[in-house]
């Protein structure tokens, strides 16, 4: 019997890309998962997760990762496509080309009826009866789920080393709670001529981020005021100041 687990990582970050990985392994060699010591990937270092990744990959029967960039999440979005249906999408994706008897999904929806549903909307034809458990915090219980996170987080983590490379400049892990995250961004708003494309521009932190910095009387590029705050929001702002001068001086 073949058995696999899918997660994600990445789903909430500001930079860089959302990742979905799936891990089939024979149920003959499942126990070696536990014996590596396999687990929730928020519970492991970085150093340990990339040792775990390497003993994955020696393990198991098909490894499989799907990056979604910032700004494909971005096109998705104005689409009309939300992030719940672009993961199901891609849950998907990973279930019609494993080979597995059962497959463990960690649900990102409270309602895991409603997201089993979504995904096996976009299954193949052939795949559309396959054995699916699809319930919330799955990462933590079951050891092929735990798998998948690490492969996951392991996949995001060489991107964002690659991103910071690439701006040569340390932000952080790219969720907005980090402050270096933040500083990069507010950074990224005044200096950059084009959205960049490991940005999510249209996150509620950019946009928070944006409007302080207009608070503060920080020049912002053009692109910030028509794509991230959006053309008539700031045709709002300005017009909003405007008749706040105008009944003041009444």
């Amino acid at each position: 019997m073949i058995i696999a687990g899918i997660d994600e990582a990445g789903r909430g970050a500001v930079i860089g890309p959302m990742v979905i990985a799936g891990v089939s392994i024979d149920s003959k060699n499942y126990k070696k998962l536990k014996d590596i010591g396999v687990r929730d990937s928020k519970e492991l270092t970085s150093k340990k997760r990339e040792e775990m990744f390497n003993q994955i990959e020696a393990i198991a029967k098909q490894v499989v990762a799907i990056k979604v960039s910032a700004c494909k999440i971005s096109s998705f979005k104005a689409k009309g496509i939300n992030l719940d249906k672009l993961e199901a999408m891609k849950i998907a994706e990973i279930i019609n080309v494993i080979e597995a008897d059962k497959i463990y999904v960690d649900s990102i929806e409270q309602n895991c009826e409603k997201f089993e549903k979504m995904i096996r909307e976009f299954l193949h034809e052939d795949k559309r009866n396959v054995r699916l458990v699809v319930k919330n915090y799955l990462d933590e219980s079951v050891p092929i789920v735990s798998a998948a996170s690490i492969v996951a987080k392991v996949v995001r983590d060489r991107e964002i080393e690659e991103i910071k490379k690439m701006v040569n400049f340390d932000f952080g892990v790219g969720y907005s709670h980090d402050e270096r995250t933040r500083e990069f961004i507010e950074r990224i708003l005044q200096t950059e001529e084009e959205p960049p494309r490991y940005l999510r521009i249209h996150w509620e932190t950019v946009e928070s981020i944006a409007n302080k910095l207009l608070e503060e009387n920080k020049k912002v590029k053009k692109w910030v005021l028509t794509e991230v705050l959006k053309k008539d929001s700031w045709q709002k702002k300005i017009k909003d100041f405007f008749v706040r001068k105008i009944i003041g001086e009444k």
